[in-house]
């Protein structure tokens, strides 16, 4: 009876033995599987063309200007793409952005957001009762700033509007997405050998200042980001994210078609 029970254990430890191996065994060729197809597809591609698909591949960087002529339907008066990409990071929408067209080192928003700023903030002297200030003078008093509307000792600033007035100088300006006028994109030309044709599979986009619009004189790189990702935007506004046809107001097209169509010429 005792081997009788013992056997029986053993069978038993045998199988269970056997399933948690064939179980860790097909873990192992799932995972396998899994990471062949990762391998085949790029993750950063709208309609990703796998590996063995690709006669040849090759990566190429172009430069947009959307002051000119051809490009203006990306730029139309408060319907730029640039502002609707800025509108996007502010609002948290997008998430992402990238210091390099690699796409792997991150910028945080405020990073963002500080290389917006044409100009930095201006600290100005705190207000003080015991001095004497002069018309034109500016203080800064509870996180804002006040010039002096006329000569004046011991007025508060924010209680005394015969002799002081809010102002925004000294306050830090951003670039206006009209000032952002250089785009640029890299993006995969692929020949796909089952298809017989040519695909365009854009990678990122960068926004740039041109020099022309900085103090410096330098063009000023503020970003760049996964095509995947601004697509998304487009596709999520269509009210807005209009390429604008100037000849004919019944062909505008979302963003995201102008640039499927190939509607950003290379400069």
């Amino acid at each position: 009876m005792l081997k009788r029970i013992f056997y029986s254990v053993f069978l038993s430890t045998l199988s269970v033995g056997a399933f948690a191996q064939a179980e860790v065994a097909g873990a192992e060729v799932e995972n396998a599987y899994r990471e062949e197809i990762e391998e085949q597809y790029n993750p950063n591609s709208i309609n990703p063309i796998p590996k063995y698909e690709q006669h040849y591949k090759l990566r190429i960087w172009r430069t947009i200007d959307l002051q000119e002529k051809q490009n203006k339907g990306f730029f139309s008066n408060n319907g730029e793409v640039t502002r609707m990409i800025i509108d996007a990071v502010k609002s948290g929408e997008i998430t992402d952005i990238y210091a390099h067209d690699s796409l792997t080192t991150k910028l945080s928003k405020e990073e963002f957001t500080d290389r917006l700023r044409a100009t930095a903030s201006t600290t100005y002297e705190a207000w003080d009762p015991g001095r004497d200030w002069y018309t034109d003078e500016i203080t800064a008093y509870n996180g804002k700033n006040y010039q002096a509307l006329r000569d004046n000792r011991g007025a508060n600033p924010e209680t005394s509007p015969d002799d002081w007035a809010g102002t925004s100088a000294g306050s830090a300006v951003d670039y206006l997405p009209r000032d952002i006028n250089i785009l640029r994109l890299v993006e995969d030309v692929i020949f796909d050998r089952r298809r017989s044709r040519l695909y365009y599979d854009v990678q990122a986009v960068q926004l740039i200042v041109p020099g022309a619009k900085t103090t410096t004189g330098v063009d000023e790189y503020l970003g760049w980001f996964k095509y995947k990702d601004l697509e998304k935007v487009f596709r999520n506004h269509p009210k807005t994210a209009v390429w604008f046809n100037r000849q004919n107001t019944a062909q505008n097209k979302n963003f995201a078609d102008a640039i499927l169509l190939r509607f950003v010429p290379r400069t």
